[in-house]
């Protein structure tokens, strides 16, 4: 036996220990479940190809680690609490069918439950005269800490039974918490910039020992049973979870009684289809001889019974390398930061990238080039980064920022007031938003270009036919008709429609350009305001915010957007083509208008008009139609069965217009 291998299997071994005291103590781990799987593997195939170094202080042979001196007292629990071997593939659970087998000295069927396999906290919960007497965790299996107090917090275990529960009995099961329970414990440490959990156990483990029981009432723990002693009458696993059921405790409904290995893969596959949907965290199956005689012949190995084993899912989380961050442009505009990874295989898939979703979820987790992090791909969600791994920094890891402009096109990035994406300013030309540009700026509330959807822009992107959303104005029949389903006729009806569109209103050719905060109705107050695209591209911060309804997020977009050079040489070629680009008479018609830059706030019904009709008349007018009652509001039109815009209205001191007086005012 070389040197090498003795001092690999002390390697394992203190490496195993160091994680277990993390996981069961600290519950702080550094390595994601799959990894710590694959070590114990390991160090079990070493372990029984040199039986010469047994060492029966050896993490295989117990389960977890010792209690450690702390504020909880330590219990021993009357019958050891074992651990699970595990099995990652259907070829290992054949084999340990197979071993059942021969050891009962049975060919016929063997009788299993199939139950989830939480993923959660063990505890032994002892009652006594039928009320609940202690609660103690897992331990070293042997002995483990009195959580009593604790466990009595959670609202789902019983603290008195029903009738026909024995005198004194014991059950033991998993402590967990749901996902949802999970998310928004994670959100409030998130908003209190606390460091998070990585998972539901963590969260779990950490609530139970909690040495104040208040604040673990705050966790909202739940229990699941899976096992008890000292109950009469009962010959078969499955029969002692409708019993303890019975007796109010909570136990899953969805537990599977089959017969064979057939049956159990079947079983498996259920669960793993299921698993997304349930409320809670599994990382498998447990598969158990149903037979309680049968598992005290089968007895136990180790720190293992002989009589089940864990049937484990792909892990959803694993940890790896974070080699490069690189920042991706949306359709929209938002630049997102994308880890590249050190490829790994998560949830059955293998991963290399992971969303990092913006530039404060990155400083939040202190996420750096080079990082060791733990990522999770659940379902079909996109893999994501639950967190980093200080411990196992070098000197080398390197802190991101995100850039000052596009990586695309050059255009200048900005973040608004208030938003937590950095976006580019230069979408109607941006090629990697351009398709999602054209598509908005012929959609039907916009410039209404019939013919032109996601495909169609795609399409003219792709051959190169359309830079930005100018060169619309600029295509060719011959052009069109080189591209993939387009005839004479569809191209001669899309080009039609494109032309006609060059008349349209000033605000539909201001929501069209797609500037960021500016919907319709901003749009339509930008048109009556400045009367002129030219004007408007010259607006000041302060100018912008003097219109109700924008604000410094409203007013930065827009003067970003204008001040951006690539968006000014797109305005000149629309100017050049001939497009309507400012309100009738000119911008300085806005100065004539009798109600020039007045802002109009409408509330309850109007007998003469409908609320729209007034409205449009308002900027025909000059004036500015708003939604929002603000200081900066000059009339509130009043009509029957006003609302809360009327009260709010008089605690500000507005001038307020009933209907005859509206109408006596525009009449003038």
């Amino acid at each position: 036996m070389s040197s090498f291998v003795k001092s690999e299997i002390e390697r394992l071994r203190r490496a195993v220990e160091e994680h277990n005291y993390r996981y069961y103590v600290l519950d702080q781990p550094i390595i994601s479940d799959a990894e710590y799987d694959r070590l114990m593997r390991e160090l079990q195939q070493l372990e029984a190809a040199h039986p010469e170094l047994y060492d029966p202080n050896s993490p295989t042979r117990r389960v977890g680690v010792p209690v450690v001196q702390t504020a909880f007292k330590s219990v021993t629990h009357r019958e050891p609490m074992l651990s699970l071997a595990n099995a990652f593939n259907a070829e290992e659970v054949r084999a340990w069918n197979a071993r059942v087998h021969r050891l009962l000295g049975t060919r016929q069927e063997i009788c299993y439950t199939v139950e989830p396999k939480i993923d959660g906290v063990a505890v032994s919960v002892r009652y006594e005269h039928g009320r609940l007497a202690r609660g103690a965790t897992r331990g070293d299996g042997f002995s483990g800490e009195d959580v009593s107090a604790n466990i009595r917090t959670m609202k789902d275990l019983p603290w008195t039974l029903g009738p026909g529960a024995p005198a004194s009995f014991e059950v033991r099961g998993e402590v967990y918490m749901n996902k949802i329970d999970f998310s928004a414990m994670n959100a409030e440490r998130a908003q209190a910039k606390e460091s998070l959990f990585a998972n539901p156990r963590n969260a779990a483990a950490g609530a139970l020992r909690q040495l104040d029981p208040r604040i673990t009432a705050e966790r909202h723990l739940r229990f699941w049973s899976y096992a008890a002693s000292e109950i009469a009458g009962v010959t078969d696993q499955y029969g002692v979870l409708q019993r303890i059921s019975r007796w109010g405790l909570p136990v899953y409904a969805g537990n599977r009684l089959v017969e064979g290995l057939a049956a159990v893969n079947d079983a498996y596959r259920d669960f793993a289809a299921l698993r997304a949907e349930l409320p809670f965290e599994i990382d498998g199956v447990v598969i158990k001889v149903n037979s309680l005689a049968d598992q005290e012949r089968l007895g136990a190995i180790g720190r293992e019974p002989r009589w089940a084993i864990a049937y484990k899912f792909p892990p959803i989380q694993e940890t790896t390398r974070l080699l490069d961050i690189v920042v991706q442009v949306g359709r929209t505009g938002i630049l997102t930061p994308v880890a590249h990874l050190e490829p790994v295989a998560v949830g059955g898939v293998v991963v290399s990238r992971a969303s990092l979703f913006n530039e404060d979820e990155l400083a939040r987790k202190d996420i750096r080039i080079g990082d060791w992090v733990l990522v999770q791909r659940s379902g079909d969600v996109i893999p994501y980064i639950v967190k980093t791994i200080p411990e196992r920094r070098a000197s080398s890891e390197r802190i991101f920022t995100m850039p000052a402009s596009c990586p695309d096109c050059g255009a200048v990035a900005i973040r608004l007031p208030g938003k937590v994406a950095r976006y580019c300013t230069g979408g109607i030309q941006c090629r990697a938003q351009l398709a999602e540009a054209i598509k908005h700026f012929a959609s039907r509330r916009a410039m209404d270009i019939q013919g032109i959807g996601i495909k169609v822009g795609e399409l003219l992107v792709k051959n190169g036919l359309v830079h930005d959303v100018a060169d619309l104005y600029y295509l060719k029949r011959e052009q069109l008709m080189g591209l993939e389903r387009f005839a004479k006729k569809r191209a001669d009806n899309l080009l039609a429609s494109i032309a006609g569109s060059k008349s349209r209103p000033l605000d539909r050719l201001i929501y069209a350009l797609g500037i960021h905060e500016v919907g319709e109705q901003t749009a339509r107050l930008l048109a009556v305001r400045f009367r002129s695209l030219d004007k408007l591209s010259r607006a000041t911060d302060s100018e912008l915010q003097d219109i109700p309804t924008i604000g410094p997020a409203g007013s930065e977009s827009v003067v970003s957007f204008f001040a951006e050079q690539r968006n000014r040489a797109v305005m000149a070629k629309l100017r050049q083509c001939g497009m309507a680009m400012e309100l009738p008479g000119g911008a300085a018609a806005a100065e004539r208008t009798p109600l020039a830059g007045k802002t109009f706030v409408f509330t309850g019904r109007l007998a003469s008009m409908t609320r729209p009709e007034a409205e449009n008349l308002i900027e025909r007018l000059g004036g500015i139609a708003s939604s929002n009652v603000t200081r900066r509001t000059d009339y509130v039109v009043v009509g029957a069965d006003p609302g809360s815009k009327l009260k709010l209205a008089q605690q500000l001191r507005l001038t307020t217009l009933y209907e005859a007086e509206f109408r006596k005012l525009v009449a003038n």
